[in-house]
């Protein structure tokens, strides 16, 4: 395991989901010894290394993560992808219309079940204020 890499993928997580959602992910789901090696992996990975690349901001990376996540029916990961995104700057109303647009390309069972998601996200960011 790349300490280099763990120590920036655990920053990135940190700037993409905010302090206090990571705090309580790792005092839950995480807690488990099984899941921290997940995250631990995933971190190193996937935020140590594709997040820090160069080429594309972090907004536009949240964008094609929450696209991803929606073409792919990925649910779970799509709320927290939805929650990086809002924090990186794009509204409720563009992520929607991001959602919708795929519509045509990946139908619209899947778009649903994450417009579904979506609602329930921003509802929750809205009462976390």
């Amino acid at each position: 395991m790349s300490e280099t890499n763990l120590a920036k993928g655990r920053e990135m997580r940190r700037t993409l989901l905010g302090d206090a959602y990571v705090d309580k992910m790792a005092a839950t789901t995480y807690k488990d010894p099984i899941m921290q090696k997940f995250v631990d992996v995933a971190s190193e990975t996937v935020f140590g290394t594709l997040w820090t690349r160069p080429g594309l901001d972090l907004k536009s990376r949240t964008l094609v993560t929450v696209i991803a996540d929606a073409s792919t029916g990925r649910e779970a990961e799509l709320a927290i992808h939805l929650r990086m995104a809002r924090r990186q700057g794009w509204t409720e109303e563009e992520l929607t219309e991001a959602l919708l647009h795929i519509l045509g390309y990946v139908g619209a069972p899947l778009v649903r079940d994450a417009l579904l998601v979506a609602t329930k996200v921003f509802a929750d960011l809205r009462a976390e204020g």
